[in-house]
């Protein structure tokens, strides 16, 4: 069994297996303490995170893209420790994201006792911190403020480690209180494992201009103000009731897929503002002119080519799930 990551894990699931946001509610009050050298005291925060926040409120999404490594798992056994946080496995250079926002707090080499090789510590306040290890570059200094999506590093493999990958944690009630990554992000509507997002009303953000947008194309008229009130809420249900599905108002990995246009160069409407806003969400920084050109055919390839997508220029299912995550 190969080990991406020497510094941590108790095995819950290797490959990339979204987590189901209905089984939130028992697997955050069943979690498992995570035991970490140089932080001691460490224990499981999730039953507290699940009474902070159980919705997709449009806050968080994917740090990074890739696959779940053999061992890479939170609270796996790591020679009389646990593994305090998940590995996601991507060759070096893959693009590592913001979680969320805030303040970069700490920036450098082992700024966590107990981490090696370069990492970021985003203090995302309320006692909640995200920690990204074994970067390769960074793209922010200490002391930045960040928004979620912000491209903050690079995957690398510094540090003890025996291949490249980002270690992702996240810490609630103050640093060293270590959650499960993966039911973290998964109860505000995140698959750290790559899969679509989860927006619920009154959720807001760009990723809920990215939905109005679209569903402007598809004839509504909405203020595309990032709020996901009632009025967008309504054209959503409308939208789900015409596709067969249900009419609950989230978009969610049922509603994405029907939602999304395939784009590419060429392109032109409302629909592609909506791809401009989601690549600026991870720091394209397109004009919003609704036109699939040359420099959003660029933003588009330099997104896939930063996340190890097939780099074609097109807006296809996997490039959106990527973005919208």
């Amino acid at each position: 069994m190969r080990k991406e990551d020497q510094e941590g894990v108790r095995r819950q699931g290797t490959g990339r297996k979204g987590v189901s946001r209905r089984g939130l509610l028992i697997g955050a009050g069943a979690g498992v303490g995570a035991a970490v050298v140089g932080l001691p005291a460490l224990r499981d925060s999730q039953a507290q995170a699940t009474v902070e926040a159980l919705a997709g409120n449009g806050a968080w999404c994917t740090p990074a893209q890739g696959r779940f490594p053999e061992g890479g798992h939170y609270g796996a056994p790591r020679g009389g420790a646990s593994h305090a946080g998940q590995d996601v496995s991507n060759p070096i250079g893959t693009a590592v994201y913001a979680a969320g926002a805030g303040t970069v707090i700490r920036r450098g080499t082992n700024v966590l006792s107990g981490r090696t090789g370069n990492g970021i510590v985003i203090d995302h306040g309320g006692g909640t911190y995200t920690y990204y290890g074994h970067l390769n570059a960074f793209h922010v200094a200490k002391g930045a403020k960040v928004k979620a999506g912000q491209r903050i590093a690079d995957m690398g493999a510094t540090g003890n480690v025996t291949g490249p990958h980002l270690h992702f944690e996240t810490h609630v009630g103050g640093l060293g209180t270590t959650q499960n990554p993966v039911t973290f992000l998964a109860a505000r509507g995140v698959d750290l494992s790559g899969g679509w997002s989860s927006i619920d009303p009154g959720a807001s953000g760009e990723t809920v201009k990215a939905i109005q947008y679209l569903l402007n194309q598809r004839g509504n008229s909405l203020v595309v103000d990032g709020d996901y009130a009632s009025k967008s809420v309504a054209a959503t249900k409308a939208f789900q009731k015409d596709q067969g599905l249900v009419d609950d108002g989230q978009v969610g990995p049922k509603t994405w897929p029907k939602l999304v246009y395939t784009l590419k160069k060429g392109a032109n409407g409302n629909h592609v503002k909506s791809a401009q806003v989601a690549l600026n969400k991870r720091s394209a920084g397109l004009e919003l002119d609704g036109d699939f050109g040359s420099v959003t055919d660029k933003a588009v390839r330099n997104f896939q080519s930063a996340n190890r997508l097939a780099v074609d220029g097109e807006l296809g299912p996997k490039t959106w799930t990527a973005l919208v995550g």
